[in-house]
């Protein structure tokens, strides 16, 4: 039988989604996360049940980044040869609140990561960057081959710092390594700190939501299948170069207010919004190139947001004992 694929981060919003695509295609899978308290264990917990209805092609590990007799005894008991690692402290705003856990699990426990597959026999790494490595660069669209030398939060700090130990270890010992450069991901299961989730649970509560840099604020949105798409593409396509940097995005900039917009059609309540300067850290624009992705991968998102703010709103509708309780959470913030 196939050595499966680890998959880190299986918890998590991306994690999850491409550990169901590879599920899908007939992979087996194993996941491996501390299914922490950044936001409602509830709702990563659900992702987990839904993983583990698939059957024996899925093997769930619960254990911390930084745990590397954990992670040693997860290599050498199922030695995988691909490795994805999406597990990561994300978030810009609470860099500034716990910058620790930023340097345990993405620094510490990214050198965990790539020990493991140095010693294990890994053949390809792949691992998640960021859009945010590109600070407020204004060169648009964000090309790879741009400067990315001037983050503006921690987060993406760490995300750059990623890259370049990827960096050393292809070089110093041949691991081939693949950072994707994620432009902010939405769509069913998302994640509850993020924009989406938060707009549409105040919008239908009927309270105020706050949209900052006074509603100049621009995004590339990209759509979780599109993601996966790539990153699956990513995991598994033959050809690449040992070390390869990939943008995962629409390559569309989108304006929040219009995001606001399809939530409110497709809640039917309307909004109250508060505008407010920019947030610390936050960058007022995002607009990838795509074009590497597209020929290397042969990366094709689909989804505009006219079609992908429903389908959250769907399933957000879907779930209200999720929404329930990440509303409570949020309420004791």
């Amino acid at each position: 039988m196939d050595t499966p694929i680890l998959v880190t981060g299986t918890a998590g919003f991306i994690g999850f989604s491409v550990a169901c695509r590879l599920l899908d295609e007939g992979h087996r899978v194993v996941g491996y996360d501390s299914v922490n308290d950044y936001y409602p264990a509830a709702v990563k917990r659900a992702r987990l049940e839904e993983l583990a209805g698939r059957g024996d092609a899925y093997i769930n590990v619960e254990a911390d980044l930084c745990d590397l007799a954990a992670m040693r005894e997860l290599f050498d008991n199922h030695q995988p040869r691909q490795v994805c690692h999406l597990a990561a402290q994300a978030g810009v705003p609470f860099s500034m609140r716990d910058p620790f856990s930023y340097q345990r699990s993405n620094l510490e426990g990214f050198m965990n990561i790539l020990e493991c597959c140095r010693h294990g026999g890994v053949g390809r790494l792949v691992y998640a960057s960021s859009s945010s490595v590109y600070g407020d660069s204004t060169e648009f669209p964000l090309s790879e081959s741009l400067r990315v030398d001037r983050p503006i939060s921690l987060y993406a700090a760490t995300k750059k710092a990623n890259e370049l130990m990827a960096h050393s270890y292809t070089h110093l010992y041949g691991l081939q390594t693949i950072g994707l450069r994620f432009f902010t991901v939405y769509g069913p299961w998302g994640r509850p700190d993020m924009a989406l989730w938060i707009f549409a649970e105040k919008i239908t509560n009927g309270e105020p939501i706050s949209v900052f840099n006074n509603g100049r604020l621009k995004r590339d949105f990209t759509y979780i299948d599109d993601i996966v798409a790539g990153v699956v593409k990513a995991v598994l396509c033959p050809g690449l170069e040992p070390y390869e940097i990939f943008n995962l995005g629409k390559s569309q900039v989108e304006k929040v207010v219009d995001m606001i917009k399809i939530i409110e059609a497709s809640l039917g309540c309307a909004a109250t919004i508060e505008y407010l300067p920019a947030q610390p850290g936050d960058v007022k624009e995002t607009w990838s190139d795509i074009s590497g992705a597209a020929a290397r991968l042969d990366y094709k998102p689909q989804t505009p947001i006219a079609e992908g703010i429903p389908r959250f709103c769907d399933w957000y509708n879907q779930h209200p004992e999720l929404a329930a309780i990440v509303a409570d959470w949020r309420r004791q913030q």
